[in-house]
């Protein structure tokens, strides 16, 4: 089955599938499942084409049509450990395992596939063109963006509320000042190296 074969009608029960962190040199990776209800409208679009209002506004609509949600995450310690490829694999599996039914079949932005026992394929720009990965795709970035966004609050001196933990100038400029915190990910520049300073 091509994916451009996929239309609406053929969503009901299949789940798609999006990560989002796996530039980022701090916070964890995230991934989103996402089952679209029967009555949902073909509305989502690929996150990153999204201004973050919009996507916030398209998560509201995903969470009151009663969409099936799950959401999975790979800590900076697992990415550090397992590297990004295997750690985005990890967090689509909890992501997937996660929603509250099973899925008929699985989407997944991408060319690599995490675990499920079941039919399962990936689908290259699949977050361009499948509504479900879509919808996923839009679930990952904006719960992503409010952990950051709280980690920012906490540590405002790093400027996650801004660039949500990718490394910008303003982000480099700080780890050099300030040194690194426990959801910065040292094994990758430029934080490899730098001493872990105190939280308190």
């Amino acid at each position: 089955m091509k994916a451009k074969s996929l239309n609406y009608d053929n969503y009901d029960g299949i789940a798609g599938v999006d990560e989002v962190g796996r530039g980022a040199i701090a916070g964890p990776i995230v991934a989103a499942a996402v089952i679209l209800p029967r009555h949902q409208e073909p509305i989502f679009k690929d996150s990153k084409k999204l201004s973050s209002n919009k996507r916030r506004q398209f998560y509201r609509v995903l969470k009151a049509s009663g969409a099936d949600i799950g959401i999975g995450i790979a800590s900076p310690r697992e990415i550090e450990k397992l590297n990004v490829h295997f750690a985005s694999l990890i967090a689509m599996k909890r992501a997937i395992e996660r929603l509250s039914s099973v899925p008929l079949q699985v989407l997944v932005d991408g060319i690599f596939l995490p675990d499920f026992n079941g039919p399962i394929r990936a689908i290259a720009k699949g977050d361009e063109r499948i509504q479900p990965i879509s919808a996923a795709s839009i679930v990952a970035k904006v719960f992503r963006d409010y952990l950051m966004v709280r980690l920012g609050r906490r540590f405002p001196i790093y400027g996650l509320r801004e660039h949500k933990g990718y490394p910008t100038k303003k982000h480099k400029i700080a780890i050099k000042e300030h040194g690194i915190l426990k959801f910065h990910r040292r094994t990758f520049e430029p934080v490899k190296g730098i001493s872990l300073r105190d939280e308190g």
